[in-house]
């Protein structure tokens, strides 16, 4: 006997997706408005964005009521077989796609385009959540660790040979979904200390950022003694020769000199006496050097040059300046004009002039929240933040009131997408994070995001009936 449904559709979060949809749809009507549209209501369905996305936002609701219709079970019992199909449809576009802006990242049907990667997202999030159910899962285990990893990890590897790195990133918002169920919090801290010295990296030069981690490990094996009058002559040597050659100017010559002067000292006099700390900071140590040289090698030998401008972009900006590469900065100096022009109120629909002008690049799909900035103000562009949160904490109440974990685990996976999706979009808009190319869900012209993120939300509010 199947399952009957014992609640009904959760209302707040249909009523989100449908407003950000219909918010999307005038965003990208007054991005495409200029002087006007056709009078034919073909041509203005076929041959303008804004038509083509009222195409796809019919296609994505017929498609959220047959997700909605089909047996819950479903999903999770062909989880596996949707997460193989999505990887295959990251080969074919490999060998059979459409090349668009340096990525061979689309399948190409007549006027329209659908990116596999958007699709791949969804089919890792069901492949994920279907293994992290299983009675007998553990994710404490390192090979189960592992495991759960590569599933996303697999899918990264093949957008990235297109390559499409913002795309990438979005699949690490699995991570969210693995902490819930059980990832331990110390790969988090790790990471976030990778991703520090990652940064660090691009900032300044790595031979300056390795005596500093030597001086840290110093102070590290120091303060782990319990008696703290231990701690004072080495911590005052140390500081005594950082100060002095910070003072007396001598580089980077006098900075390698005060770390190696360091790490003697906590080597003769600490690391027989810390009960083998010394001994286990030190793989960490040569882990974070070669990371601070892997990321510095990356920038300037793996990355193209407008990937690169648009990491310094954000960065060092002065660098782009003075090698006169400004085009990247031109478009975030236009883009947060374009936020900036709008002030509290707005100046009102269709009477954006930087959106009428074209300034700001990719403005109905990249830059959209631009749009919104100009025309709507500071009071239109919260009141979208404030919206998308709303959505977004009401995924993760419905996840907390799941009784499978399998649908509590998709749940997290959805709002992690949404989340990472959110966070970049808007902030590289506004300069707080690279400009890496991915939308704002909804809102961003674009069929196979809007079908991604439909089959995202239509399999929640499903799995969700059964709460």
């Amino acid at each position: 006997m199947a399952d009957r449904p014992e609640k009904s559709i959760d209302w707040a979060t249909l009523s989100l997706y449908l407003a950000l949809i219909g918010i999307g749809w005038l965003s990208i009507y007054t991005v495409g408005y200029g002087d006007g549209y056709p009078s034919s209501l073909s041509s203005f369905i076929f041959d303008t964005d804004v038509g083509k996305q009222t195409i796809w936002i019919g296609i994505a609701l017929v498609l959220f009521f047959f997700v909605y219709i089909i047996e819950k079970n479903f999903w999770q019992t062909f989880s596996y077989i949707i997460y193989a199909a999505a990887l295959l449809a990251l080969i074919l576009v490999l060998v059979v796609g459409k090349e668009i802006n340096g990525a061979k990242s689309w399948f190409a049907f007549g006027g329209f385009t659908l990116q596999p990667s958007e699709f791949a997202k969804f089919g890792t999030c069901l492949a994920i959540a279907s293994y992290v159910s299983r009675y007998e899962a553990n994710l404490k285990n390192f090979r189960e660790q592992l495991t759960a990893v590569a599933l996303f990890m697999a899918p990264v590897l093949l957008v990235l040979a297109q390559p499409d790195a913002g795309s990438a990133i979005v699949f690490m918002s699995f991570f969210i979904l693995l902490y819930r169920e059980g990832f331990p919090a110390t790969f988090f801290m790790l990471g976030f200390l990778a991703a520090t010295l990652g940064i660090l990296a691009l900032l300044y030069d790595p031979m300056y950022i390795i005596p500093g981690l030597l001086l840290l490990a110093g102070f590290a094996i120091i303060f782990q003694f319990k008696n703290r009058k231990k701690w004072i002559l080495p911590g005052i040597a140390i500081l005594a020769a950082t100060i002095i050659s910070i003072y007396l100017g001598f580089g980077l010559y006098s900075l390698i000199g005060t770390s190696l002067f360091a790490l003697a000292l906590a080597i003769g006099f600490f690391i027989r006496r810390s009960n083998g700390f010394g001994l286990r900071l030190i793989p960490i140590m040569v882990l974070g050097s070669l990371l601070v040289f892997g990321a510095d090698y990356g920038m300037n030998e793996v990355l193209q040059p407008h990937q690169q401008d648009r990491i310094n972009a954000w960065l060092n900006p002065e660098k782009l300046q003075e090698a006169g590469r400004q085009g990247s900065l031109y478009n975030l100096e236009q883009s947060k004009m374009a936020i900036g022009s709008g002030g509290i109120a707005g100046r009102g629909f269709l009477k954006g002039s930087h959106t009428k002008g074209n300034f700001v690049p990719e403005q109905s799909t990249d830059f959209i929240f631009c749009t919104i900035g100009e025309e709507q103000g500071f009071l239109g562009s919260a009141s979208i933040i404030l919206i998308f949160l709303f959505f977004i904490l009401r995924i993760l109440t419905l996840a907390e009131r799941q009784r499978s974990t399998f649908a509590r685990a998709f749940a997290y996976g959805v709002a992690g997408i949404f989340f990472i999706h959110f966070v970049i979009n808007i902030g590289m808009t506004m300069g707080l994070v690279p400009i890496i190319g991915i939308p704002l869900p909804f809102i961003s012209k674009g069929g196979s995001a809007l079908l991604g993120f439909t089959l995202l939300v239509g399999v929640l509010l499903k799995l969700d009936r059964y709460r």
